[in-house]
């Protein structure tokens, strides 16, 4: 079965690829949907193609992973691919009621599709992307809450060197 999970992934964080390593264990094919919004342009750190070639590095150890990048609406997109599953990671109630409003409004727009929800590893559950870029912004070690290929994006982007 194939499984779409989405999101801005600005940045990708240790969180996104538990929900992505977990998800790839229960279906047969996952596909990490990447949401371009024009306009959002501005607000997002990374680029569309830099997020998914953060992610696919990310990821590359799992055979049935892949990384596509989508815009318009998510009903759509999962249509337009023959997929009926999103996964969505949960780490909090306040994740619950929002992505139960879109999980509501998605099944509205494509009745053929279900989402799942996968809760947050304990260890991640407090990471979040906004918080992560906040952190490094002002110079704060991140490399224990982020993969490899994204520590190192995140590294270029400040202009800085190392590890942390």
């Amino acid at each position: 079965m194939h499984v779409v999970y989405p999101g801005s992934f600005d940045p990708f964080t240790n969180g996104h690829l538990d929900v992505v390593r977990r998800a790839s264990r229960l279906f047969d094919k996952v596909t990490v949907a990447v949401l371009h919004n024009p306009n959002k342009l501005s607000s997002f750190m990374f680029s569309v193609g830099e997020r998914m070639q953060i992610i696919r590095a990310s990821v590359a150890d799992m055979d049935n992973v892949e990384v596509d990048a989508f815009d318009g609406l998510l009903a759509d997109y999962m249509r337009a691919r023959g997929a009926r599953i999103i996964v969505k990671g949960l780490r909090a109630v306040s994740d619950y009621e929002y992505e139960l409003q879109m999980a509501h409004l998605n099944r509205q727009l494509n009745p053929e599709v279900e989402t799942l929800f996968i809760l947050a590893a304990t260890r991640w559950s407090f990471i979040s992307s906004s918080m992560i870029k906040e952190i490094a912004r002002h110079g704060g070690d991140v490399s224990r809450f982020v993969p490899e290929p994204t520590l190192k994006a995140l590294n270029a982007h400040f202009g800085r060197s190392g590890e942390g």
